[in-house]
């Protein structure tokens, strides 16, 4: 991403400190970490062991943005270093814990400390590594700051059974942190990113008021809600933390928030899995993490992704043409007739869409995805003859598709019952939104299955896209079906990303610039999925603030080349709210439906008065084509700036587009160059006049959303 001059709170020394890394040893860098010496190179070379007795300045490590300081019982505390001065963001507590039977061990006395400078994947870094006892169980921990990543401190932490008897193991927390409010810290005191998946879809993004508690389990949430991405973020307006892991893959951990009372909130990264620990054995925790930052949780997600690119994940390519518009046959429901659809595609073209979906209620039944005879008397040549048509007509063609579910009754459960995930007790596992049942991503018949219907539908058939839809597919229970031989339960956990880069991978090698639209159905996406799609979604908004506050999370998490889709512009507030996804850089789309070609009246109706609307927006969504530019999610934080702003840099204009329900006084444009600017509304066409950068303000009047387009002059 690049960072532009204004746009940059602590990021100056960072950046400064980022490029000289190779150019100089990381001691001249400002790194400042305790137990190195002008002396030492990069090499993995530790100094000498501090004995107990040593001063407790060996006992922390720092970089130019953050230090995390322990005492002799290994309890820490996160100082933020981006200010005048040192600012401690947490108290020292026994951030680092672990439960066993009827006991949890906090204290852990201090026996040994050292540094060392290390370089691996992540690149060159310093590492502080203690080392404690609390009666027969050792504590060894260790924190390591990366040159690159100056903002997280990465901790590794491992428990031995020193002791001549058996130790049950309940479960372990890391970085446990509690966050204090000012005392003159207005409501809230705290927003907070939280990144787990309920079945009530919740915001990613929300305050924290008194009393809130939320587990934040990555795992099941409900039968076939679960998963998400590792972080959590909780920030006041002057500073915030992050905690999360940085593992290759989904864990079935826990990231527990909660704000206790009015001034303190609360944050942690949890296990609760049992294990028996033997005479001489040990056991690792999770490669976690902690983070600082000013501003929202933008940051923490674009530094989260830069730091797992070091593990090899990269984002998938889109073609030019998943930028296009969109229009969706689900108006007209599962009982889509196929002259609806021939019907209604010269109006699609008139007001200029680019893309055809063919949604939910094309097959004869989840799981064996043939065509629904009554619809294609003729089989597949109907299906053939339908995409046809919409290539005739200059539209590209994408088919919805939920991968994974098979209805009970589908000839594939008969003819191959050994796909299905199993429950612990044998029973089956229950998709609720298509009284489907889960099939098993770790089993090998059933990747080729799949794999089999990507050939079919893009190949055979013709199709240009795909839609994976369901909230199921964003995570998975373990799998104890005896007859795929897992190694564990949680293979299937694991194996979930791996299946849908099989998918990914075969639409590709049939078409090279297939689009494949991944729609978990209001989870929170899953990391671990996100390389292997290339079209996010809103997937399902409950609100309009919802498709802002996601297309913000998702483009932190998968950078500007992936199209963000703002989903069907009838979920929004009002069912017809295009600014909020116009303003934050997505595509737009829709799913009317000609009101002559149905029975009931929705607000998925094209009425006279919608469609001026409609032809209004898709011309400023085409001419403008926001969804091209750079979305720069550090300039405003989305909790605590008023009002909520968004903006987009493309060319040399900047774009901003304010949210409020009413909105009446000055706004300030930042990220500005330092020269005048003519500020236009272009949605209304009304020019404000000149501004003058880096950062300018003007009054203003709005309801709902004010676009506003920045243009030197």
């Amino acid at each position: 991403m690049r960072i532009r001059s204004a746009t940059i709170h602590w990021y100056p020394a960072v950046m400064k400190y980022t490029r000289a890394l190779a150019l100089v040893p990381c001691v001249l860098l400002g790194l400042a970490l305790p137990g190195w010496d002008s002396r030492q190179n990069n090499s993995a070379q530790p100094s000498a062991q501090t004995s107990v007795g040593d001063a407790a300045t060996d006992l922390k490590i720092q970089s130019s943005v953050l230090r995390i300081e322990f005492d002799h019982n290994l309890h820490s505390r996160v100082v933020a270093l981006f200010g005048p001065h040192p600012s401690p963001l947490t108290p020292l507590s026994a951030t680092e814990t672990v439960t066993g039977v009827g006991r949890v061990w906090r204290d852990f006395a201090l026996t040994s400390a050292h540094h060392e400078t290390v370089s691996d994947a992540f690149g060159a870094g310093e590492r502080l590594s203690l080392a404690g006892k609390s009666g027969n169980l050792g504590k060894s921990i260790s924190v390591t700051i990366y040159a690159d990543f100056p903002s997280i401190a990465i901790f590794e932490v491992a428990y031995t059974n020193e002791g001549s008897t058996p130790l049950t193991i309940h479960g372990w927390n890391n970085n446990q942190y509690s966050l204090t409010s000012s005392p003159s810290a207005r409501t809230p005191a705290f927003w907070s990113y939280q990144s787990a998946s309920y079945e009530k879809r919740p915001n990613w993004v929300l305050p924290l008021q008194a009393g809130f508690r939320r587990e934040n389990y990555l795992g099941m949430n409900a039968s076939d809600y679960g998963g998400g991405t590792p972080i959590i973020d909780v920030w006041r307006k002057d500073a915030g933390l992050a905690v999360g892991h940085v593992e290759p893959g989904p864990r079935l951990i826990s990231l527990p928030v909660s704000m206790p009372d009015a001034r303190h909130a609360h944050v942690a990264v949890r296990s609760n899995r049992e294990r028996m620990l033997d005479p001489g054995e040990s056991f690792h925790t999770l490669r976690t993490f902690v983070s600082v930052h000013q501003g929202d949780y933008f940051r923490t997600l674009t530094e989260y992704r830069r730091l797992m690119v070091r593990q090899g994940f990269q984002m998938a390519s889109a073609p030019d043409s998943a930028f296009g518009p969109i229009w969706c046959a689900w108006g007209y429901g599962r009982s889509v007739k196929l002259q609806q659809v021939y019907d209604t595609l010269p109006t699609v073209k008139k007001m200029g869409f680019s893309w055809v979906t063919l949604d939910d209620g094309w097959q004869n039944n989840y799981g064996d995805w043939g065509v629904d005879p009554k619809k294609f008397p003729h089989g597949d040549a109907d299906m053939k003859a339908l995409v046809d048509h919409i290539h005739a007509e200059g539209f590209k063609a994408q088919l919805w598709w939920s991968p994974l579910s098979a209805v009970p009754d589908s000839q594939l459960l008969k003819e191959h019952p050994d796909f299905l995930l199993l429950n612990r007790d044998g029973s089956k596992r229950k998709i609720s939104w298509w009284n489907s049942f889960y099939l098993c991503p770790a089993d090998r018949a059933v990747v080729e299955y799949h794999k089999a219907l990507v050939r079919k539908i893009l190949g055979e058939w013709g199709f240009d896209g795909l839609k994976l839809d369901g909230q199921h597919m964003n995570a998975v229970p373990p799998c104890y079906n005896p007859a795929h031989h897992h190694k564990r339960p949680e293979d299937s956990v694991e194996a979930l990303p791996d299946f849908f880069r099989e998918l990914y991978e075969t639409a590709r090698s049939v078409k090279p610039d297939a689009l494949v639209e991944f729609c978990p159905c209001g989870t929170a996406y899953s990391f671990f999925t996100m390389p292997h799609f290339n079209m996010s979604v809103a997937s399902d908004p409950a609100s309009s603030f919802q498709i802002r506050s996601k297309g913000k999370t998702l483009k932190a998490l998968m950078g500007d080349n992936v199209p963000y889709f703002g989903d069907h512009v009838e979920l929004s507030d009002g069912a017809i709210d295009f600014a909020s996804t116009v303003g934050v850089g997505g595509v737009v789309g829709t799913q009317f439906v000609l009101p002559n070609l149905v029975k009931k009246r929705s607000t998925s109706d094209l009425t006279p008065e919608r469609e001026k609307i409609f032809e209004k927006w898709l011309h400023i969504y085409k001419d403008k084509m926001l969804s091209r530019g750079e979305y720069l999610g550090d300039l405003y934080d989305i909790g605590f700036d008023l009002p909520e702003t968004h903006v987009i840099h493309k060319g040399e204009e900047m774009y901003y587009a304010f949210f409020a329900r009413h909105w009446s006084g000055p706004i300030e444009l930042r990220g500005l160059q330092d020269h005048a600017y003519r500020i236009v509304d272009y949605v209304s066409n009304k020019d404000f006049g000149t501004v003058h950068g880096p950062r300018a303000k003007i009054s203003v009047q709005f309801d709902k959303h004010l676009l506003i387009e920045a243009e030197p002059e």
